[in-house]
């Protein structure tokens, strides 16, 4: 069985590229070096191999002993450009693809990632943060500093003035740098036009609203004059240059009045006319969804979007599934699942008519995959863990379809223990964020854990959840710890009717979203044994000025500001009815999230601790929102090892 001393054994897939023959691939893997000394300290690094697509034949392109990540193709297919931290700051290197050293292209003091390459292959654009000159970056945990944005720190990139990144190239041949954009904000997803002759980016973090998760898309050419794309017009994500270069592809939704939760469409933007055509009207799954990630695959995630003369290729998130779609972007609306299954696959590329792709499940780790573009000759090339797991007892599981308290149809998953223990087992119902993400067909190693440790471990995607239509995502506005908690409640009776679940050993844990149901439960029932709620949200009041997201995410989510509708605020707060615990909790806290800032546990736990409920905490320094899942390592052991 899998136990938490296995959690730094794992490789985990993070990208590939095909190259522009369609005969190779090359990819990433993430590995971790655990000490040998017990006074050392656990490494993780990255790594590129290289893929014969036609053989599955594969071999090391560099030495593992580094951080190589985001590799790119040159449009010759003879070299590939990549960010490696070897130097003091990550720098762009390019590596001869049949063999050679790799050769430094950028020394910028600040450091550059994202390399793209033009299509003539004669520069590189990228993206680098600011030149603070010999003094260096401030330090301003010694220094008073002004504040002046709206957000002025975001999870996982800190003080946002220290954090600006902005668009650059570098000319190949001489190596000379240019900076082409000077804003502050967070610039990003960067694609050059057909003729190379202007760059598509995104520019997030904008200093004068509270919506600065929201990008905008922008153009800038190789002068410098940077154009702003669909102003106003409302959620984006990247975009994608269609041939001829007066049309963009991207996914995204209108700022048009639509509950928080409403899925994503696929839109064509013309440049020329300003128009907006929706090309999936009818399909009420979000394109570029997919399932929580409990692993540290992060790279994957990027909605990547593959253009083939008229037609689109794009993920789509379906229930507890991630399938790869073909989108019509001419005529008539024409949307055609082409990668399907009970998994989850991730679009990473695609060119000479071939689809290149991760794909995982509850028990298998995400490895690469090809295909056609009707979907047709599917192979697996990669076996990454298969070695690893060959050995390992992994769990039985069911889907389960049950009615929620208002007759909708709700949806999970009941993974069974490992140890040979016989029915009903002791089960947690593992609760998952957002609240519009899903879980389902997808790799989670604390479910492995669990389930070796002898608990069944129970999914549902209780009301407010992606992949099931507007409606069923969209529930919960105004209304939180309703119809979601009675969701999760309906999934427990089911399960324990079935015979899978022992009513009388119980316990509920999630991160975030899945932290404040965890506290919504304890404070609504006593009929959980324990429960582990991870960087909750547990106060709306407080939520609102002091994270990173809280003044849209709360008056998206509630409908209104607090001094508007204070009664909503009380109401959908767990800390309302903390006072109400009796269930052994413990509390997760990393303390540097600023999307669900320390304050929110701290709270919590102090008013359980104040009415005698037994309560703990174990508080993460340096730590993320999301950093159990790809924070320093020491905080994802402990973080494991806490859960049980």
């Amino acid at each position: 069985v899998l136990t938490t001393d296995d959690l730094f054994k794992f490789r985990w897939l993070q990208g590939a590229k095909l190259s522009p023959d369609g005969s190779r691939i090359v990819y990433v893997v993430s590995h971790v070096e655990e000490a040998q000394d017990p006074k050392g300290k656990d490494k993780e690094y990255k790594t590129l191999y290289l893929l014969d697509a036609a053989s599955g034949e594969t071999r090391l392109m560099t030495s593992g002993k580094h951080v190589d990540s985001s590799p790119v193709w040159s449009p010759d297919g003879k070299t590939i450009a990549f960010v490696s931290d070897r130097t003091d700051k990550p720098q762009i290197f390019l590596l001869p693809v049949d063999g050679g050293e790799a050769q430094q292209l950028t020394d910028l003091k600040q450091g550059a990632g994202n390399p793209v390459w033009s299509p003539d292959g004669t520069m590189i654009a990228f993206t680098a943060g600011t030149d603070w000159g010999d003094d260096g970056q401030p330090d301003r945990s010694k220094q008073p500093y002004r504040v002046t944005r709206s957000v002025w720190r975001f999870d996982a990139l800190g003080d946002l003035d220290l954090t600006v990144s902005n668009v650059y190239t570098i000319d190949v041949a001489s190596r000379e740098v240019k900076q082409l954009t000077d804003t502050p904000t967070v610039d990003s997803s960067l694609q050059w036009s057909p003729d190379g002759k202007r760059i598509l980016f995104l520019a997030s973090m904008q200093p004068d609203t509270f919506r600065s998760l929201f990008p905008t898309m922008r153009i800038v050419d190789l002068d410098g004059h940077v154009s702003e794309v669909a102003a106003g017009w409302g959620y984006v994500n990247a975009g994608y240059w269609l041939p001829g270069g007066n049309r963009i592809a991207f996914n995204g939704r209108p700022d048009d009045g639509a509950p928080i939760g409403t899925h994503d469409d696929l839109w064509v933007y013309d440049l020329d006319t300003g128009h907006f055509d929706n090309r999936t009207p009818a399909l009420e799954l979000s394109i570029g969804g997919r399932l929580e990630d409990r692993m540290p695959v992060n790279s994957l995630d990027a909605a990547f979007i593959g253009i083939h003369e008229d037609n689109a290729y794009a993920r789509v998130q379906q229930g507890g599934t991630v399938q790869i779609y073909r989108i019509a972007l001419t005529g008539d609306a024409d949307v055609q699942p082409i990668i399907t299954g009970e998994r989850a696959c991730h679009l990473l590329d695609m060119g000479q008519g071939k689809l290149v792709f991760s794909a995982d499940d509850i028990n298998t780790t995400p490895d690469v995959y090809i295909a056609n573009l009707d979907g047709s000759d599917e192979r697996r090339l990669t076996h990454i863990n298969d070695e690893f797991l060959a050995d390992i007892s992994l769990p039985e599981y069911q889907n389960l379809h049950f009615n929620g308290v208002d007759g909708v149809e709700v949806e999970g998953w009941y993974v069974k223990p490992t140890n040979g223990a016989a029915a009903p087992y002791p089960t947690i119902l593992w609760i998952h964020g957002g609240p519009h993400g899903a879980q389902g067909n997808h790799f989670a190693v604390d479910t492995h854990v669990l389930a070796g440790a002898g608990y069944g471990v129970l999914f549902v995607n209780h009301r407010a959840s992606t992949g099931y239509g507007n409606a069923f995502s969209t529930a919960i506005k105004g209304d939180w710890g309703n119809l979601d908690y009675h969701d999760l409640m309906s999934g427990v009776d089911y399960a324990i009717d079935l015979g899978l679940a022992d009513a009388d050993r119980l316990g509920c844990c999630g991160i975030s979203g899945g932290g404040n149901l965890s506290c919504w439960i304890v404070g609504n029932t006593n009929r959980f044994k324990a429960a582990v709620p991870q960087n909750p949200l547990s106060n709306w009041l407080s939520f609102y000025g002091v994270s990173d997201i809280g003044v849209w995410f709360s008056v998206e989510q509630l409908g209104g500001h607090p001094h508007e509708i204070p009664e909503v605020y009380r109401k959908c707060s767990p800390i309302t009815y903390a006072h109400n615990c009796t269930t052994p909790t413990l509390m997760i806290q990393c303390e540097h999230d600023w999307r669900c800032p320390a304050e929110q546990s701290e709270q919590f736990y102090t008013v359980l601790r104040a009415n005698g409920c037994v309560v703990e905490m174990i508080r993460h320094p340096g730590g993320f929102h999301g950093g159990s899942i790809e924070g320093p390592l020491p905080l994802r052991k402990s973080h494991l090892a806490s859960t049980l």
